[in-house]
């Protein structure tokens, strides 16, 4: 009963957990880094981010920026240096890589120094939500752009022998036009293909999962006015709640359906999730976010999209 993903993480010494959407997504990596640290694994952390970076201290390169507790930054939007204090207010000197937004070729810039800098022998591409699996035929795409720009930097990087994607929070990108029965869909060929690599349940009873909510509050209170939805939602999830509950008002006037599901993780081989993406290969020419976007556009109007699905459960 032991799953592929944890056996594949059993030999993994050195990981790298990067939020592949904008903002918040690192964050739903966060109980896997405090169970991986507490195994004695060495764990980093990264994240597509859309706070102003321009005037960081750190920045390696011009798309990649270290971000640590007291990096100079915007103080009403900057989730990866709060994240960077609760962790240093734990004794974790663990700093946050953000990665501005761009296209795919300064984005695998990124993962290429952060491979060659920290050595990482597995990376894990987190997202919050599930739109990460939408292959492009879909009659909603969600939010693809940072996704899947981080998608196939990953996939090009030669960084790390193991990479996983891993989402968490199935039926939050319902409000993006999301279907998730075509989640389920391709979740389920890429099963077929021996790339689904396991499912589990973060409940409250786990001390990750205690952590992970008390570091989603610390950051929420330095930021009342940009809360995470995802995140939040998740967290209600985890705490038991169930169906239109709202704890931001980020969220008021829209129907909102708290359930378990969105406290599960999904985990595939990286590979096989970019092997069935129908536009990846079209991005790795570009240089901007705006030709990201473009391009995912122009391909997603030509296509004949699988119609909304109602999960029949």
């Amino acid at each position: 009963m032991n799953l592929p993903v944890f056996q594949h993480l059993a030999t993994s010494q050195n990981i790298l957990i990067a939020g592949a959407g904008g903002g918040f997504d690192v964050f739903a990596g966060l109980p896997l880094y405090f169970w991986l640290r507490d195994q004695g694994k060495t764990v980093h952390l990264a994240n597509w981010s859309f706070a102003s970076l321009a005037h960081c201290e750190e920045k390696p390169l011009s798309q990649l920026a270290v971000v640590r507790g007291n990096t100079y930054g915007s103080s009403e939007y900057f989730p990866e240096k709060y994240l960077a204090q609760w962790l240093e207010s734990q004794g974790d000197r663990t700093p946050v890589h953000a990665i501005e937004p761009g296209g795919v070729k300064p984005v695998l810039r990124a993962y290429e120094w952060m491979a060659e800098r920290l050595g990482f022998d597995t990376l894990i591409l987190i997202d919050g939500g599930t739109d990460i699996l939408m292959r492009g035929d879909e009659c909603g795409l969600g939010t693809p752009q940072e996704d899947i720009a981080s998608l196939a930097a990953a996939h090009e990087s030669k960084g790390g022998l193991r990479k996983l994607v891993i989402c968490l929070g199935l039926g939050v990108d319902t409000h993006h036009g999301v279907c998730h029965a075509h989640f389920l869909e391709n979740a389920a060929a890429i099963a077929a293909d021996g790339g689904h690599l396991g499912t589990w349940s973060l409940l409250w009873e786990m001390p990750e999962a205690r952590l992970y909510v008390e570091v989603v509050k610390f950051v929420h209170q330095r930021m009342p006015a940009r809360p995470s939805i995802v995140n939040t939602s998740i967290v209600n999830a985890v705490k038991g709640r169930f169906g239109d509950v709202h704890a931001t008002e980020r969220t008021r006037g829209s129907r909102l359906f708290i359930n378990p599901l969105m406290s599960q993780y999904w985990a595939f081989d990286l590979e096989a999730v970019a092997s069935r993406n129908r536009y990846l290969a079209r991005l790795l020419t570009t240089d901007t976010y705006h030709e990201v976007t473009s391009r995912i556009a122009n391909y997603h109007r030509q296509q004949k999209h699988r119609p909304w699905t109602e999960i029949p459960i």
